[in-house]
């Protein structure tokens, strides 16, 4: 198996529930050619909720709250809840303000705790808010569709070569510090142009959609830096924290702009 056939597999196996096979290699390679095909990943999973929130609203129109939840749900569902779980252990690590071998023994811990239920609770009603906000504009599986690849834009940003891995074990060994810049920079280029294509007609639209990503962007950069400071680099939480920011943060601005 190629490089990149074995980095589908490990993209999809990780990011997904959907059965991709084991990989037969993998390396810091694979992992970091993975993380580039993170909104590729992205464009399945949004595909398939936005098909979701379409068929919901063809079956009930008015039903928009509705349609967001089932969208949102679908998202979760289809991501095995890991992003989720990612989020809610980062979150409680920040918040105990310990140092950083307490932070990482938090992390690695199963129980959720304060913090992470409320990260959860505030980026789901976020999540539900804005979509519905963008259902209502009609502009609802499309938003959704493009938030969700935003998202995972922020996966090899948040794997670029100057992030290193927090610890030694984990998902966040094979990947931290494998994508060069120049190709997150091109992968971010990709993506602005297919969901820009989304957007069209319509110049506020297309700003807006351009924004959206952009933010997502700095939602990496900023979630990176505030994780090589609390605990030396990146982890599996990390990476799955950044996605679950990144979509309430493209969503909203969907909201604010279509």
């Amino acid at each position: 198996m190629s490089a990149w056939g074995a980095a589908t597999r490990l993209s999809l196996g990780t990011l997904t529930v959907l059965p991709a096979g084991v990989p037969s290699r993998v390396d810091r390679e694979v992992g970091g050619r993975a993380m580039v095909l993170a909104p590729a990943v992205g464009v399945l999973v949004g595909g398939i909720a936005a098909g979701v929130v379409a068929l919901a609203q063809l079956v009930k129109p008015e039903a928009d709250l509705l349609a967001a939840v089932l969208g949102v749900l679908v998202v979760a569902g289809l991501s095995g809840g890991l992003h989720l779980d990612g989020l809610a252990d980062f979150a409680d690590a920040l918040g105990s303000r310990r140092d950083r071998e307490t932070m990482l023994r938090i992390m690695k811990q199963s129980d959720i705790g304060p913090f992470g239920v409320v990260a959860i609770i505030g980026v789901l009603l976020l999540d539900v808010a804005a979509l519905t906000a963008c259902l209502q504009a009609n502009f609802g599986w499309q938003a959704l569709l493009i938030a969700i690849t935003a998202s995972r834009l922020t996966l090899p940003w948040s794997c670029r070569t100057s992030i290193p891995a927090a610890r030694p074990d984990g998902l966040g060994s094979f990947v931290a510090a494998t994508v060069h810049p120049l190709t997150a920079t091109l992968t971010t280029a990709a993506t602005l142009a297919a969901t820009l294509a989304l957007s069209a007609p319509g110049v506020l639209r297309l700003t807006g959609t351009a924004a959206a990503v952009l933010l997502a962007v700095v939602t990496s950069l900023l979630t990176s830096r505030r994780a090589v400071r609390a605990l030396g680099g990146t982890t599996g939480d990390v990476l799955g924290a950044t996605v679950e920011l990144a979509l309430p943060v493209t969503l909203v601005t969907l909201a604010l702009t279509v």
